[in-house]
């Protein structure tokens, strides 16, 4: 069951993006082929309702695989340059760090297929039905996904960013530490942080933080943060923010 946090916030914080520029953040895909194409779409339709823009950013807010059925179909998609004219931003998520880990062998992927991995390795073609259960059967795993992963997919598991600013706003995928400027987050933070995060009516002083990570029934805008995962693996809703000047607005799906 989907964990709802909407709530009523504090007044937007006064924030903005440069002049002409227009801005979507997609928030977290977890495998939802289906969905990606479909907001794409719908971005496109927008984008071309506004023929003044003078640049357009496409951010992804990391979470590409896991849970979802499609996770190697996603990540393919997005090298095929989603929207051509936009300047295409990907940021990295939790998700891709446990897969990397497992990959790496720097973990022995167990908790990483506990939430998600199972359904990854199934979309690269890698048998497996339950956890395994011993050190054998955890490298033949591993193994088998190296032999599927091709090289432009690792790459991109490894050249995500961790953090992305336009004018007054910076996209991450978890969160931030409150109290600390961007230069001092830590990279655990800015993938896996919560509650301290969530729990700040201001985690990040004169700036706007949009993020994933935290599933919300709807996207939530309390001020000082935006949060944009709608748990589209499991409600069908995938949300984009969209930014241009001191605006504010959403895009969704629904299955």
């Amino acid at each position: 069951m989907l964990r709802n946090l909407f709530r009523r916030g504090p007044a937007p914080v006064s924030a903005a993006v440069p002049p002409g520029t227009a801005v979507y953040a997609i928030g977290d895909i977890h495998g939802r082929l289906d969905l990606l194409e479909q907001l794409l779409r719908q971005i496109a339709d927008d984008a071309a309702r506004h023929p003044d823009d003078r640049e357009r950013q496409l951010i992804f807010l990391g979470d590409y695989v896991d849970r979802g059925p499609a996770s190697r179909d996603v990540i393919e998609r997005l090298l095929q340059d989603p929207l051509p004219g936009f300047k295409t931003v990907y940021l990295m998520g939790n998700h891709e760090e446990a897969m990397l880990e497992f990959v790496e062998d720097r973990s022995d992927g167990l908790g990483w297929m506990s939430f998600g991995g199972l359904e990854t390795l199934l979309s690269y073609d890698v048998p497996v039905r339950r956890l395994p259960n011993t050190a054998a059967a955890t490298a033949e795993l591993r193994e088998l996904l190296i032999e599927r992963l091709s090289a432009e997919h690792v790459e991109f598991l490894r050249d995500g960013a961790l953090s992305h600013s336009v004018g007054d706003y910076v996209f991450v995928h978890a969160g931030v530490r409150p109290g600390l400027p961007m230069e001092k987050q830590s990279p655990l933070d800015l993938l896996w942080i919560r509650e301290e995060f969530l729990r700040s009516r201001l985690p990040l002083p004169g700036r706007v933080v949009v993020h994933g990570h935290t599933i919300c029934d709807l996207p939530q805008d309390l001020g000082a943060r935006i949060n944009i995962d709608t748990g589209a693996f499991a409600s069908g809703r995938l949300t984009c923010l969209v930014l241009r000047g001191s605006g504010r607005r959403f895009l969704s799906t629904r299955d």
